[in-house]
């Protein structure tokens, strides 16, 4: 049971305890009013803002009718009934924990977002923000690489129309299977080959884990080049896993201490 205080209060000459909780309460309802009011003031923003892009935004069709002879000849595609559940559990788990839950965007995280951005707007610094698992399939497969208010902006508004008209699973199919994770791999079961020259049911914990630590940084997480931030980033991934409950905190332990051993494929080409 959590101790009472038994610190003294302080109040000026002449004022009583009830004048004082009077004032405190009333200060805490202008706190709340004024967090209040800007919450509504980000929305309103946010909702104008969408409103006026949307004219000009890409058909979510052309994502609903994705098939996979559309794809690239050199990507693998998978169907969400033959990707193992160790692999989706990885990439929730670094990418977007609770994608089962929200409606395509992560509505706090939007109104951070979008008042750190109109505080740092006259700074000329680049926008931040976030990414929900629906938000990278319409970037990658409708948006371009831009980085700007008004590109989060519709990507925002397109996932929510993606999330109306897909169910989670297709969602996560197309991004298991579209998302870039370097040496020239698209897709979990082509970096599979790529990176351990195993299928997708050959991948062990650690080499799993590695996988899901890519979309962040390909480049920068490669495993032949940089391997102690790959490490390290495979390592963080096992750490949210074990948080997230999808593994015990002893199975993350063990993976931690394994060494990431590439292919000798993966050596020449990444």
């Amino acid at each position: 049971m959590r101790q009472r205080s038994t610190a003294a209060v302080v109040r000026p000459p002449g004022q009583s305890i009830v004048g004082a909780t009077c004032i405190s309460v009333s200060r805490s309802k202008v706190a709340l009013l004024a967090a209040l009011s800007l919450a509504a003031a980000i929305l309103g923003v946010t909702a104008v803002g969408s409103w006026s892009i949307a004219r000009d935004l890409p058909d979510v069709r052309k994502i609903i009718e994705y098939r996979p002879q559309k794809a690239h000849a050199n990507r693998m595609f998978v169907p969400a009934g033959a990707i193992p559940q160790l692999v989706v559990d990885a990439f929730l788990s670094a990418e977007d924990s609770d994608f089962y839950h929200h409606p395509g965007i992560e509505v706090p995280f939007v109104l951070r977002d979008v008042l750190v951005n109109l505080l740092r707007f006259d700074l000329n610094r680049r926008p931040i923000g976030a990414s929900t698992i629906t938000q990278q399939v319409v970037t990658n497969l409708l948006l371009n690489d831009e980085v700007s208010l008004k590109r989060k902006a519709q990507e925002a508004v397109l996932a929510l129309r993606l999330e109306r008209s897909l169910s989670k699973d297709r969602i996560l199919e197309l991004y298991l299977n579209e998302i870039y994770l370097g040496c020239r791999a698209y897709g979990v079961a082509e970096a599979a080959q790529r990176y351990f020259d195993k299928s997708l049911d050959q991948l062990s914990l650690p080499e799993t884990a590695f996988l899901a630590g890519l979309p962040k940084a390909p480049t920068h997480y490669n495993p032949v080049r940089f391997p102690d931030a790959a490490r390290a980033r495979r390592n963080w991934v096992l750490d949210r896993m074990a948080e997230d409950g999808r593994i015990t905190s002893d199975s993350a332990s063990r993976a931690k201490t394994e060494p990431l051993h590439t292919s000798v494929a993966a050596k020449a080409r990444c």
